[in-house]
């Protein structure tokens, strides 16, 4: 496969080629070693399309998650606790969940909700998701998880690998596209998500 399009949002890209340019390489390279057409092998039962071979975003993905593994990046869980303090909120969001629990009690939140979210493939700090998946998906990656892990101190950048629409042209329907979930980034202004990101579109 081969990136077809990108977007750095708050200098992604730029943070990524200046400090992390190995591991750049390595999402490249990842990116350049899947045959897509090999993973084809979905048919279709959508009336418009009947009996079309078209992409299988499960086969895809572990196509992915072996590439990525393979080079060491690995699965990473962020666990906190929820307070809807602002002031809490802010000043426990870098500590360890067992101390954000404690940290709480002792604040006046008498039972803390404890939460959890995971990103597919962390190294060095640069958090990456393959999202093959419905909008629905993208937008909690971009809008919340990746920021989430970012304000936590686990990331210093999300970098999201979607399909081009030309590519989401032969997967099933409501599947998530480059173009249309960069002009979601971009109507919300230049300053949000408040969280470096890189957009990847690919396409075989």
């Amino acid at each position: 496969m081969k990136i077809a399009q990108k977007y750095s949002h708050l200098n992604g890209e730029e943070y990524l080629i200046v400090h992390h340019n190995d591991l750049y390489e390595e999402i490249k390279t990842v990116i350049a070693s899947i045959d897509a057409e090999k993973w084809k092998t979905k048919i279709s039962k959508e009336k418009r399309i009947a009996g079309n071979n078209l992409f299988s975003p499960i086969e895809l993905n572990a196509a992915f998650h072996q590439e990525f593994s393979q080079r060491s990046w690995e699965e990473s869980r962020y666990n906190y606790y929820i307070t809807l303090n602002r002031d809490l909120m802010e000043k426990s969001v870098q500590m360890p969940a067992r101390e954000q629990r404690e940290f709480l009690i002792e604040n006046g939140e008498p039972s803390p909700i404890y939460s959890y979210n995971q990103t597919d493939f962390v190294k060095n700090k640069i958090a990456v998701e393959v999202q093959f998946g419905k909008y629905a998906f993208v937008a909690f990656d971009l809008f919340v998880k990746h920021m989430l892990f970012y304000s936590g101190g686990v990331i210093n950048l999300g970098t999201e690998i979607l399909p081009t629409k030309k590519m989401q042209a032969q997967m099933s329907s409501g599947v998530a596209y480059y173009e249309g979930e960069v002009y979601n980034v971009m109507r919300q202004g230049r300053n949000s998500p408040p969280v470096p990101l890189l957009i990847l579109g690919i396409e075989p």
